[in-house]
């Protein structure tokens, strides 16, 4: 039985991040968790420190793998590469070089472009021999900076196959990729990936099928019309820039007319935000009080060559990104004997009664302990919640399951892009092109994410449908205070309201 409905809106194959804010995530939200039971009984079991969720030492591993590939058992001295106005201020790749410097013969380098080198045809990281370096920035991105500075060294590190992720890998990071995923490749790739992939095409004017397999004579009038289903996307855009949700933007004309006019966008099916939606705890500052909030909530999957090593869990609205507004939820694998949808009843209930200025005060302090680790954002701390996003082993069985069949898929459609058989879904220029010809991935040691959005037994769908089964009938309404987005709402037979004080 499958316990995990929802899709992938995106898969980030260049240069993926937020591992680190996920571990910090997860001693914030064990220390509010902590805090919490010295005030009120939960009621509920539940295990933040889990293995499966931080993802830092898998993607480690992964580094040295990598390195062991070019270098055997030789001196460690891995390169975290960032664009050189980012070194002093992202604070994961700060912590990861650290931890990288605290495992047996590892040297880690935080460096910039300008700190390469090559000498007797090696890249060096200020002088010394550089053996692995992870690049946190795309290959569009390395093409700009090549316009003012020397990225020769670059370049070599890609011939020499030593900077992961594999240039090669980056292809796939398109999202217009997964046009073709259900409906060109089906006996190619997997089950598990084409369920989780939502409809999606190549935004221009043409002919093509529906969500539903009907014929469609112009997408952009079809889109037109079915706009407040649906989400323009830039191809390769990030952090939720140049993203127009249908049911949100009421200027559809200009928003359509935009997207034709900047070219490689992609228009899909809005994946219902009921199913990726979360009631949490939260307080009304103006009033004193708690109320039950709805949040929108992602979840990114951190995975490698030795399979799903961590995650990602954000909340906000549409797009969840911390740059948009949103922020990083604790994850804790339920160990008591209930659903996620009674657990996560309970602790809201609980929340709920401890009151409005236990719950302010507990979030003063896990705010303050945030900012002295850094976990910021411009001018404070990142938004955390107070009670996690519940998983179960299950839950864990089954994204393992997703995340071996997903890079499988992946290593699948590489090779067909490089035998250029999805050059009409993957539009890159030649240079970069080049560059991800010459450092094929096959596989080899790497990181990538898949950002999902999906349901873990707590979404509202399923609160909706658990007070149908014991025959009572609801309407959610949209009001100012329990947040409820339009496509929240469940019209039922009943007019009964729902208020959350």
């Amino acid at each position: 039985m499958k316990t995990i409905k929802g899709y992938h809106g995106e898969w980030n194959m260049g240069s993926p991040g937020g591992w680190e804010y996920q571990r910090i995530a997860q001693l914030l939200g064990k220390m509010a968790w902590d805090l919490i039971l010295e005030n009120i009984d939960v009621g509920v079991d539940i295990d933040f420190e889990h293995p499966q969720i931080n993802a830092v030492p898998g993607f480690a591993r992964m580094i040295m793998r990598a390195h062991e590939n070019s270098h055997g058992r030789n001196p460690v001295h891995a390169v975290l590469l960032a664009e050189k106005e980012t070194l002093d201020v992202v604070l994961e790749n700060k912590n990861f070089v650290d931890y990288l410097d605290t495992l047996d013969g590892v040297k880690a380098s935080l460096a910039g472009p300008g700190h390469l080198s090559v000498k007797n045809g090696k890249v060096c990281c200020r002088g010394e021999e550089a053996t692995v370096i992870f690049m946190d920035f795309n290959m569009n991105v390395l093409i700009k900076i090549g316009q003012d500075e020397d990225i020769a060294p670059i370049k070599k590190a890609i011939m020499q196959g030593i900077l992961v992720n594999p240039r090669g890998m980056e292809p796939l990071g398109a999202k217009s990729l997964f046009e073709v995923i259900t409906e060109k490749y089906q006996e190619l790739l997997s089950e598990d990936t084409q369920r989780h992939t939502p409809w999606t095409r190549q935004f221009y004017h043409r002919s093509t099928k529906g969500p539903e397999g009907e014929s469609i004579e112009d997408l952009v009038a079809w889109t037109e019309e079915h706009w407040e289903d649906l989400v323009l996307k830039p191809v390769y855009g990030y952090s939720g820039h140049g993203i127009y949700v249908g049911y949100m933007k009421k200027s559809r004309k200009n928003h359509i007319q935009t997207a034709l006019n900047a070219g490689n966008y992609i228009v899909q099916q809005m994946v219902p935000l009921s199913l990726w939606s979360e009631q949490i705890t939260w307080p009304l500052p103006e009033e004193r009080s708690l109320y039950l909030k709805e949040w929108q909530t992602d979840f990114r999957c951190f995975i490698t060559d030795e399979g799903l090593q961590g995650f990602l869990a954000r909340f906000g609205g549409i797009p969840t990104n911390v740059g948009s507004g949103g922020g990083i939820q604790p994850l804790a694998i339920l160990k008591a004997d209930m659903t996620p949808r009674a657990a996560v009843d309970r602790i809201n209930q609980a929340l709920l009664k401890l009151g409005y200025n236990a719950l302010s005060q507990i979030q003063e302090e896990v705010n303050r302990k945030a900012i002295e680790m850094g976990f910021t954002y411009l001018l404070g701390p990142i938004m955390i919640t107070p009670r996690p996003r519940l998983l179960t082993t299950a839950h864990l069985d089954e994204l393992r399951k997703y995340a071996r069949n997903l890079w499988q898929d992946a290593v699948k459609l590489e090779e067909l892009w490089r035998e250029g058989q999805l050059d009409h879904v993957v539009k890159i220029g030649e240079e970069e092109k080049a560059l991800a010809l010459n450092q094929p991935w096959r596989g080899s040691p790497a990181l990538m994410v898949s950002d999902g959005l999906f349901s873990l037994g707590a979404d509202l769908s399923n609160w909706a449908l658990s007070y149908l089964s014991k025959g009572k009938e609801v309407r959610l309404c949209k009001m100012r205070k329990s947040g409820f987005h339009r496509n929240s709402i469940f019209s039922l037979r009943s007019h009964s309201t729902l208020v959350f004080r």
